[in-house]
């Protein structure tokens, strides 16, 4: 039986059929290349490599693509029939709970399987995802915590687990850890496009918007060379001259690495989404950006998939003005809330109050859209993303309150913010528009 470079057993592959496996797992580490391409070429070398489909499953399957999750389940029912070691039937009967729409199972299934095998690095790699997209910071610090141990420097991955380590710490709040391991972790393999985001986490986080510009300027070819994570990366970017209010830096950044490519993948396009409302809320002008990224939401306007996913879909609809898909997509939120998987959840308790709160907003009833996302704003982890992403909900209901002249509530959130991010000019911004409010 052929093993991977750790010692695992890959029932039914042979040399070369795990030497494709092996460049998959390190190319999705990495966030770089084709690992479909390289779990496809698993299969073809040996059609019995059960990993090899686990690879290619949990690939499509943590994408938040309504239609890569149907590949998931084939890969899922193609793996179930194949001869498998326990470990590897543990990442077959998690990948199908994922397949099922069932992210906290899977999540569960997979640290049950790293707390026997801590070196499986896939097993990792597919936990620390769905920790990232049901937004569970602790075990995005946990899981690999618990692992750790068992690796150490010169092993195969090492630098991806530091990466994923230092994000959990990030997530955390704890900081200066985060970032020294993200930073060792991208000294190691320059290439690692997630530990480079760890310590973007970090800056963003502290409002460190120069070290930031310059952490993300200082090697871009490293984290953008065939990086399937580059266009969050140069988000994070954006986001730093965002809070500056450097708007025509932004715009650059968004009509070039960011969505110059018109991106229809939703990953991307959630990033698009999220720094066209960013300009949209101080009431920047970004002419017909709107159109063309709503054109490429409207086909998944009615997935009911992935409700992170749906309020940013919302957010374009109602920059472009477009009244029918904002509509299918409220409707498709009713019909997932009743459905048997995890969305239901999301959708329910965070994703569709959001969803209607950011339709609110751009209709100008700045009242509901407080009354919406007031509720949910220390419970929004529940429907996936990071601090950093999420922090648009904040950002959006601070707006909602100045608009809607409700000086109380403006005041006091503006002063939260500004006590979490003292040094961030959006947020002294924030406080002096409050503090006219309260005495105009």
């Amino acid at each position: 039986m052929a093993r991977d470079r750790l010692g695992l057993a890959l029932s039914g592959a042979d040399e070369a059929a795990a030497a494709h496996y092996e460049r998959g797992v390190s190319e999705l580490q990495r966030f770089v290349g084709d690992p479909v391409g390289s779990a496809d070429a698993a299969i073809a070398a040996a059609p019995d490599f059960v990993m090899a489909y686990v690879l290619k499953g949990w690939l499509f399957g943590l994408s938040t693509e309504r239609e890569a999750m149907a590949v998931a389940r084939d890969c899922y029912a193609a793996a179930a029939g194949l001869a498998a070691t326990g470990r590897e039937k543990a990442h077959v009967e998690a990948l199908g709970r994922l397949a099922g729409g069932h992210w906290h199972e899977a999540g569960g299934i997979l640290a049950e399987l790293t707390a026997e095998h801590p070196t499986d690095a896939l097993a990792l790699q597919a936990g620390h995802q769905i920790d990232f997209f049901t937004g569970n910071a602790p075990m995005l610090r946990d899981r690999i915590a618990r692992a750790l141990p068992a690796w150490s420097r010169g092993m195969p991955g090492y630098p991806a687990i530091l990466g994923m380590q230092a994000f959990g710490f990030e997530e955390m709040g704890e900081y200066g850890s985060a970032e020294t391991l993200g930073r060792e972790a991208v000294a190691l393999e320059p290439r690692d496009g997630w530990a480079q985001h760890a310590v973007a986490h970090v800056m963003e986080m502290q409002s460190r918007q120069r070290d930031g510009i310059e952490w993300m300027r200082v090697n871009t070819d490293a984290w953008t060379k065939e990086s399937f994570l580059q266009v969050h990366n140069w988000w994070h970017l954006a986001l730093f001259h965002y809070d500056l209010g450097e708007t025509e830096e932004v715009l650059a950044l968004y009509d070039g690495p960011i969505y110059g490519a018109q991106s229809k993948l939703a990953l991307n396009m959630v990033d698009a989404s999220a720094i066209l409302w960013r300009l949209h809320l101080g009431g920047v002008d970004v002419g017909e950006r709107w159109g063309s990224l709503a054109a490429n939401w409207a086909p998944k306007a009615a997935s009911g998939n992935y409700a992170f996913n749906d309020a940013h879909a919302m957010m374009a609809f109602v920059g472009a003005g477009l009244d029918a898909p904002a509509k299918a997509m409220l409707e498709a939120q009713r019909e997932a809330t009743a459905r048997d998987d995890d969305n239901a959840a999301f959708t329910r308790d965070v994703g569709h109050p959001v969803t209607l709160a950011i339709r609110a907003f751009g209709e100008g009833r700045y009242g509901e859209t407080v009354a919406l996302l007031e509720p949910v704003r220390k419970i929004a982890h529940r429907f996936g993303g990071s601090h950093a992403q999420r922090d648009v909900i904040e950002l959006t209901l601070i707006e909602a309150a100045l608009r809607d002249g409700n000086d109380g509530l403006a005041v006091r959130l503006a002063s939260e913010r500004n006590h979490a991010r003292p040094t961030s000019p959006l947020s002294g911004l924030f406080v002096q528009r409050a503090a006219l409010l309260a005495h105009g």
